[in-house]
């Protein structure tokens, strides 16, 4: 009599589809680069949009990825959805950009939080955070974490000796 498995794995595979193409293949070297690139569409939407630009060793973008599309003064985005295309893109590096509909380029305490957490996420997962940008109204002007020397990429070092590892110690998720 043959023998009747009751338990199954399902055999699953990952690809990434391919949209509209970004509009630049110039390596992103500065906010402003950022935001010529992306930044103008972001300015049209009538709410929060956040998305990350995925990047290559030298700068140039591979792709551009719309994370969440929230309301008109907050949007919701798990680590999960941002590292996503990141990963399946080989990016060497991100850059995160949101709008804010209200042309106000004041990063919010919420804004603070996500990116401190991208921060730290980003060094464990090797792919680093190089800005947040901020834009809204025409434009024009934007906010850089960068640039206003909030952004600080951390070095994380593994430890080689298990008595000193902090399992008591977790990431705000």
């Amino acid at each position: 009599m043959p023998r009747k498995n009751p338990f199954k794995l399902n055999v699953v595979s990952i690809r990434l589809v391919k949209d509209a193409p970004i509009y630049s293949e110039r390596p992103i070297k500065t906010p402003l680069d950022a935001v010529d690139v992306i930044g103008s569409r972001l300015c049209e939407m009538d709410r929060e949009v956040l998305c990350v630009i995925n990047l290559k060793t030298d700068g140039t973008p591979i792709n551009c990825h719309i994370v969440s599309v929230g309301t008109l003064n907050e949007t919701i985005a798990s680590p999960r959805e941002m590292f996503k295309t990141s990963i399946l893109s080989n990016a060497a590096n991100i850059i995160l950009l949101h709008c804010h509909p209200s042309g106000s380029l004041k990063p919010s305490s919420e804004d603070f939080k996500l990116t401190d957490r991208m921060i730290k996420l980003c060094g464990l997962m090797g792919i680093p955070l190089l800005d947040h940008i901020i834009v809204g109204g025409s434009n024009s002007r934007y906010f850089s974490f960068r640039d206003n020397e909030i952004l600080f990429n951390p070095n994380y070092a593994s430890s080689n000796d298990y008595q000193t590892l902090d399992f008591g110690a977790t990431i705000a998720i």
